[in-house]
């Protein structure tokens, strides 16, 4: 069975979640490369400058954002993984500082809220007709919403990991337990300060 590197006291679920997070979001980053490659993912066949070929700013304009999303769904691990805690050192500047956890969560739930609205948006937009849409035949169309359709889960599943992040670096302070082997240390790591201290 694969195992994952994790924080003690992250529930299973929590780091199977996290760890699902990247891969929604791979999908629809390999339709918009295949879009940029001219593969026939739509009706246009990208009649774009000589030769059908895409421009380079278009096809940094269609790439764009798979890139920031990709990047913004690998932060979910940080939820997670001892790099989200103490931040690795061969960062410049910020190496070796802890990362507040406070801060960790706020920033995933309004992410979470973000993706909400993103999600709102499209759905509206779609029902509304508004925009022109993308021109595909019916298996296009059913490969488009078979590549976008996964990222519907993830700020469902960012808020679930969020929302445990919180749990495990509040509920000791809520419990009155101090720093130490009997104050919630399993959960924090050993060798490592509680995660009260760090805020």
């Amino acid at each position: 069975m694969m195992s994952v590197k994790a924080l003690p006291g992250v529930p299973r679920w929590a780091v199977l979640a996290a760890h699902a997070v990247p891969l929604l979001t791979l999908p629809s980053g390999l339709w918009r490369l295949a879009l940029v490659a001219g593969l026939p993912v739509t009706q246009d066949a990208w009649h774009h400058g000589p030769g059908g070929v895409m421009s380079t700013a278009e096809a940094v304009y269609v790439v764009s954002p798979s890139v920031v999303s990709e990047l913004l769904a690998f932060l979910t691990l940080g939820l997670v993984r001892p790099w989200g805690e103490v931040l690795p050192r061969r960062f410049p500047f910020l190496g070796g500082r802890p990362v507040n956890p406070a801060a960790a969560w706020r920033a995933a739930f309004a992410g979470a809220a973000g993706l909400c609205a993103l999600v709102a948006w499209g759905v509206y937009a779609s029902a509304a007709g508004l925009g022109s849409g993308i021109p595909a035949s019916p298996a296009q169309e059913a490969l488009v919403i078979a590549c976008y359709a996964p990222l519907l889960a993830w700020p469902v599943l960012l808020a679930a990991v969020a929302a445990d992040h919180r749990r495990r670096h509040t509920a000791p302070v809520a419990r009155g337990a101090g720093p130490g082997p009997s104050g919630g240390g399993g959960q924090e790591g050993a060798g490592r300060p509680a995660a009260s201290s760090w805020v």
